[in-house]
């Protein structure tokens, strides 16, 4: 596929407690992200909202039960209702995460590592073909983030991403606090990471925050974003220019304004690396 990935600025995630604000003001965002699962089985309020906030500004679809890695069939009722949802809102961009979180057709609830492999690589770059071909249009497959790694991997996240985004023909949606993340979690370099990635497939960056746990780190998005992540977003973005980026707020979920804070530093890196850099 040739990516020519839409620019579309700085947007935040779509939440339930925003929606009194977003539908009363239209605020000066860039662009919105949907989780899916939160308007696949529905024809009520919330796909009302949806529609409504679409007809205003570019939205995303961001999907948490894909399970692009399990053992399990791919989810057919899943992956039709994912259909339905596409051509009702016809997202600009559609992505889930490079994990596993069922088995036995049960959903686990949480986004798993996987280990990386060629056998791996395989299984879910087939998979992420048959999701493609049926949609008739490319996903984005996001990093996560890890607190334990498997002892028969045979490559680094950052070739066992590109190698499955490479084979499958799929973007990427760098989550640069989740590189973050493991890179202290699993001590390496998160420019190396980056460095390391086939960066034009690079289509959406999610910037979130993080709990020191001590220990290690935990991605709660339940925080400002970390100056450490801050400063790998600008390193990310002067090798890539301007790429869509999203603010993830999860949980200790703030007022729209304060969310806002976070969308014009994104801006403020955006705008410095513009300046500095021609972006093709």
């Amino acid at each position: 596929m040739s990516f020519k990935w839409a620019r579309l600025g700085v947007g935040v995630g779509l939440r339930t407690e925003h929606y009194p604000h977003i539908t009363s003001q239209w605020p000066e965002v860039d662009w919105f992200e949907a989780i899916t699962e939160n308007y696949l089985d529905t024809e009520g309020r919330p796909l009302h909202i949806l529609q409504s906030i679409k007809s205003h500004y570019p939205v995303a679809l961001h999907g948490v039960s894909l399970s692009i890695g399990s053992s399990d069939p791919l989810d057919s009722q899943y992956l039709q209702q994912l259909q339905k949802l596409t051509k009702k809102i016809d997202p600009v961009f559609i992505s889930d995460h490079l994990c596993w979180s069922s088995i036995d057709g049960e959903n686990l609830h949480d986004l798993l590592p996987l280990p990386f492999t060629k056998e791996v690589v395989d299984h879910v770059a087939g998979r992420v073909q048959k999701i493609q071909d049926l949609l008739e249009r490319p996903i984005m497959l996001e990093n996560v983030s890890s607190y334990i790694t498997y002892q028969h991997s045979t490559m680094t996240e950052w070739q066992f991403l590109s190698e499955v985004t490479e084979q499958s023909d799929c973007g990427i949606l760098l989550d640069v606090n989740n590189i973050y993340v493991n890179s202290i979690n699993h001590d390496f370099d998160p420019k190396k990471y980056i460095d390391g990635l086939p960066l034009e497939r690079i289509g959406q960056i999610h910037l979130g925050g993080h709990t020191d746990m001590g220990e290690f780190l935990f991605d709660t998005h339940s925080k400002p974003v970390h100056q450490a992540v801050w400063t790998l977003y600008e390193y990310v973005l002067g090798k890539i220019g301007s790429i869509s980026t999203l603010i993830e707020w999860d949980a200790d979920i703030p007022t729209f304004d304060q969310l806002m804070k976070e969308v014009v530093k994104a801006k403020e890196i955006m705008g410095h690396i513009n300046k500095g850099k021609v972006v093709g």
